[in-house]
């Protein structure tokens, strides 16, 4: 009978009877060494936004390969003969490939960072709980994506008309993958010292595409003067383009050992770099 003339509990009584710590809600989320699910949201994020305008990111950039490879085929091949062993065409499709890889990754990155500072949205990656390690792998693992698709979808549209058989899978898979890395990274620490997209064009225009073109993309670099042949081995670009096209035709006009270990050390200390800066909120916080 006491239980029944007992007054009815109210709603929340027992909350109120439990102490509450003020402090929890203060308390940073425990997610480990890693924050997986920030840096796989970030990096989703990065993937989604050139897969948006996937006519301009992805399809845009093999027309242009397509474009490149009637004009060489048609007004140099059928006069150039071979090179390094194999017909003009097979020579220049791995080129025009590793081409559309370097100047796609290098673009989603730094495009990506200028447009955030450009419209003031940095706060959406600096407020989450993102180390800068984390927030480096999420750019620049969409660089890689949008690269690396960029050239799959070159190499399948080229693939009938050359012959694109591979000789050694390893080396197209390390340069591919290096070179992407390599842009990427780059894209990043240009995007952090940018403050307007013209900034970035003047990079692309006056750094990237001379490296690129000038890198043995459409021709051996045996054929070069001096001091332009040594001048040649002195950039990365031809290291990555040589080492790539090895992997299909099974030549190349440099050491492969020095091409592994000079793209290797270069990516190593441009992470590094990319890291720092990333980690001093360089032109981000500022």
């Amino acid at each position: 009978m006491d239980d029944l003339n007992a007054p009815a509990s109210r709603p929340g009584a027992a909350q109120q009877d439990t102490p509450v710590d003020s402090h929890a809600s203060l308390r940073p989320r425990a997610f480990g060494p890693v924050n997986w699910l920030g840096l796989w949201t970030l990096y989703k994020k990065e993937v989604r936004r050139f897969l948006k305008v996937h006519f301009q990111t992805v399809l845009a950039p093999v027309v242009t390969s397509l474009l490149f490879m009637i004009v060489f085929s048609i007004a140099i091949g059928a006069q150039r003969g071979e090179i390094l062993g194999v017909a003009y065409s097979s020579f220049l499709a791995p080129g025009l490939v590793m081409l559309g890889v370097l100047n796609n990754a290098f673009a989603n990155s730094s495009s990506s960072l200028i447009g955030a500072k450009m419209m003031n949205n940095t706060v959406d990656f600096l407020m989450p709980p993102l180390s800068p390690s984390e927030l480096a792998a999420a750019f620049i693992g969409g660089a890689v994506t949008r690269g690396v698709l960029v050239g799959l979808a070159t190499a399948i549209c080229i693939a009938p008309f050359v012959d694109m058989s591979v000789a050694h899978p390893w080396a197209v898979a390390y340069f591919g993958l290096s070179a992407a890395l390599m842009m990427g990274v780059i894209g990043v620490m240009a995007g952090l010292w940018a403050e307007k997209f013209d900034h970035l064009a003047v990079i692309t225009n006056f750094i990237i595409m001379p490296l690129a073109f000038l890198s043995g993309t459409f021709y051996s670099v045996e054929i070069l003067p001096e001091p332009f042949y040594m001048i040649s081995h002195v950039n990365p670009v031809f290291f990555l383009i040589d080492g790539f096209r090895y992997g299909f035709i099974g030549a190349g006009d440099s050491n492969l050992l020095i091409g592994v270990a000079v793209t290797a050390a270069l990516n190593l200390g441009l992470i590094t770099a990319c890291y720092l800066l990333l980690r001093s909120g360089w032109r981000l916080k500022s």
